[in-house]
Parts: structure tokens; C-alpha cells; sequence
């Protein structure tokens, strides 16, 4: 049984995950531009018409398939958020050796830890609340990150992270410090 033409762009769109254009389309799928046009407005015409969560739209790079709007909070709640290289140290540093105390991490981390623990925070990831022993704040990670990262057990990870933690500390320093 031969697919259709319409099923195949989709596919296309889904496999790469990224936005392509009429002619790219038509190159892949192996056919001419005008029919990958047709069969491409059949299969807009398709998604336009169904109850679905994705939604195939144009950019200014070509057509891509995609998650609708209205499920944007649950893709968050679900999905780990991309961070970056030096957030994701200041995580796992935070999950092996936390709870700990934010003055504490910053040592162990650098400055950077600083804007690290925010994005973390607005991410759902860490939690920190006021000291009562000390003047610094302690950080935590939360249920999120169990969730998102399924991580049963952190103490097979601590060697692995601990013994890399305080060379990683100056370049990490320096992609904070220039952006």
C-alpha cells in the first residue's frame, strides 16, 4: 500500500523537527515543488480541521510541525527545560549536595552560581528559603527535578560530578561573566 504524499510530508516534518521549506520538502520527499505545494496545503487543510495537539504552521523558515499553544504549560510541567552547561553543574551540585547554603555553593561554583540559582528557581527546579543559622539563604532542589530527571539515586553520581566541580569553576566563571 502506497502512502500518501500528504503522510509522507508529515512524517518529514515530524522527523526532523525543524522548520523546512517547500523546496526542501520536495527534495526529500523525491517529487516536484508543485506537487509537494498541493499536498502540502491538503495536509494543512487536514490539521486545520482536527481536534490534535500539534499544528503544522509557516515561518519565515519554512513549514514545521509543532505543539499547539494551548498545551505550551503542560510541555513545561513535562519536559525538562534546556539550560545551560553551567546551570546544569550548579544543579547538580545543588542535588548531591544539597540542601545546602547558597554562599556555600557560590564558593564552590563561582559567581555565576548566583544567576544559575534564579533561572533554576523560575524553572521550578530549585527552592530556597532564609537561613536560620546563617545569613545566606539555603537551596534545595524540589519535587520537579525528581520528576523531570528521574534520578533515584544521587549518591552514584557524586564522585563523577565532585571530582569535576572546582576545575569547572573558572570557565564557568567566564561564560557567566561574558553572556
Amino acid at each position: 500500500m502506497a502512502e500518501s504524499l500528504a503522510a509522507k510530508l508529515e512524517a518529514i516534518l515530524y522527523l526532523k523537527g525543524e522548520p523546512l521549506s517547500v523546496s526542501q520538502l520536495a527534495n526529500i520527499a523525491r517529487t516536484d515543488r508543485t506537487t509537494t505545494e498541493d499536498a502540502l496545503l491538503d495536509l494543512l487543510d487536514d490539521y486545520a480541521h482536527r481536534d490534535s495537539a500539534l499544528e503544522i504552521i509557516e515561518t519565515s523558515e519554512g513549514f514545521v510541525l509543532q505543539l499547539r499553544d494551548r498545551f505550551q504549560a503542560m510541555m513545561n510541567e513535562l519536559v525538562p527545560a534546556e539550560l545551560g552547561v553551567g546551570a546544569l553543574r550548579t544543579l547538580a551540585a545543588i542535588a548531591l549536595r544539597g540542601p545546602l547554603l547558597q554562599s556555600d555553593l557560590v564558593e564552590l561554583r563561582g559567581s555565576g552560581a548566583y544567576q544559575h540559582v534564579q533561572e533554576l528557581m523560575e524553572l521550578g527546579f530549585v527552592k530556597r528559603h532564609r537561613s536560620s543559622e546563617a545569613r545566606s539563604y539555603e537551596v534545595q532542589v524540589t519535587e520537579k527535578f525528581h520528576r523531570c530527571f528521574e534520578i533515584e539515586s544521587l549518591s552514584q553520581l557524586a564522585p563523577v560530578v565532585t571530582e569535576s566541580s572546582d576545575a569547572l569553576t573558572d570557565e564557568d566563571e567566564a561564560i557567566a561573566t561574558n553572556g
